[in-house]
């Protein structure tokens, strides 16, 4: 099973997920949290739909997250101009500097992910994942069309 790419992406992800969630807790945080604030700085003002899906969790579950942040001061929600019944997240400045502390330790834990890969292997690795990631973002009849 080591072969399929699948698998070993899935792995890798269950296993960044699992370092974060180490990294975070000795600061007050979940990894789920520290995962939400690397959403947020990427994608200001990102509703939570959509987080709850990069989260790959329910939305009431993420909104529950989000509610636990927003007491700890660490995201706010903004109403939506185009849709009053919806909000838009933004980490605050207290989430910003959790982000900034958290920084190196992220960076660290992506040297060692590569550790032994040459600044080209990196880049080609890279390019090949955002390739697959790609592929899988299309819609099936697109695939379909592109495959005969």
């Amino acid at each position: 099973m080591d072969n399929n790419f699948a698998y070993l992406a899935t792995d890798i992800g269950r296993l960044f997920r699992k370092r974060l969630d180490c990294a975070a807790r000795p600061i007050g945080v979940t990894g789920a949290q520290l995962r939400v604030l690397l959403y947020l700085d990427r994608k200001p003002g990102a509703n939570q739909v959509t987080l709850a899906s990069f989260l790959e969790v329910e939305p009431i579950t993420a909104g529950r997250m989000i509610d636990r942040m927003v007491a700890a001061e660490l995201v706010e929600r903004r109403a939506d101009p185009e849709d009053r019944r919806a909000w838009l997240l933004f980490a605050t400045a207290k989430g910003d500097e959790l982000l900034a502390r958290m920084g190196g330790q992220v960076e660290d834990m992506l040297d060692l992910a590569l550790d032994g890969l040459s600044v080209d292997e990196r880049n080609a690795l890279i390019s090949l994942l955002d390739r697959v990631r790609c592929n899988l973002l299309m819609e099936p009849e697109t695939v379909e069309a592109r495959h005969g």
